[in-house]
């Protein structure tokens, strides 16, 4: 009998507690997104109920602001970081996976050391760097230092998946005359699409939020990120919490929405080459 009462008040117990730990993620969330659609009035008077009496003014002073420019600049900056360095880490990763060269594990450690360095270290000399290039307050000198950062861990991290695909496979593409680029894209790539997914969400993440080095190397108004701008969008409107909410909101939708479409490639990406040939 007692077997029995632990067997069924464990999962009990287990999903209870995922659910306190939900609730409690999932509050700020609840009241930013519906504090955006209250009056100042009715933020203060309930902050964690319903709008009863929903409006859109704190958007519309939102997008009245430099939101929309802040945001494409956000969207150019990850886009074009998040796809060039998926690209260029699938290139690497299958040679350190199918090649054979000296020095290929101590390379592949070498860059995977390379997570461990937090950006701030190299603030200066990537700030020097820029100025020296002209490149200040540049998408690419963004880009290129997001793809820097990014690359290591996109390396490891395909690395890995591509050795779990089955020799056996590659030697029968290889067999019927196929060519390394070849097998590369007609056979390893697609079998890829759920980690490329993940790396894709993290990375998307990663970039999106990413507020320090924007800050310093963005300097032109009209070059800031949308994390800078909400920064001091902010301070500006510190005593607006419906405008602060929704500049909030705006924000972070992109990502709810990218998570949302890739969910199912982001969990089958995080067990993919778990076990042999999968």
């Amino acid at each position: 009998m007692n077997t029995f009462l632990r067997r069924r008040t464990g999962p009990t117990v287990r999903y209870l507690l995922l659910a306190v730990v939900a609730f409690i993620a999932l509050l700020p969330t609840y009241v930013m997104f519906t504090g955006a659609f209250k009056t100042q009035a009715d933020f203060l008077r309930s902050p964690f109920g319903l709008p009863l009496s929903p409006t859109l003014a704190g958007f519309g002073r939102v997008w009245s602001a430099q939101f929309p420019t802040w945001f494409s600049n956000s969207v150019i900056v990850t886009g074009a970081s998040v796809i060039l360095t998926i690209a260029i880490a699938a290139l690497a990763a299958w040679g350190f996976a199918n090649w054979n060269f000296p020095g290929k594990s101590t390379l592949l450690a070498v860059i995977i050391s390379l997570m461990v360095i937090p950006p701030v270290v190299l603030l200066i000399p990537l700030f020097q760097m820029g100025a020296q290039l002209g490149w200040i307050s540049t998408f690419q000198l963004l880009i290129v230092i997001y793809i820097g950062l990014m690359l290591p861990f996109s390396i490891f991290m395909l690395t890995n998946f591509f050795s779990t695909v089955p020799s056996s496979m590659l030697e029968a593409a290889k067999v019927d005359g196929a060519s390394s680029w070849t097998t590369f894209v007609r056979i390893v790539l697609p079998l890829s699409k759920a980690p490329m997914a993940t790396l894709a969400i993290v990375n998307v993440l990663w970039a999106w939020n990413e507020l320090l080095l924007a800050l310093v190397l963005m300097q032109s108004n009209d070059k800031k990120t949308l994390m800078i701008g909400l920064t001091g969008f902010q301070s500006r409107y510190s005593l607006d919490i419906p405008t602060v909410m929704a500049g909030m909101a705006i924000a972070t939708l992109p990502l709810l929405v990218v998570y949302l479409f890739g969910q199912r490639s982001f969990i089958q990406g995080l067990t993919a080459g778990a076990i042999k040939g999968e």
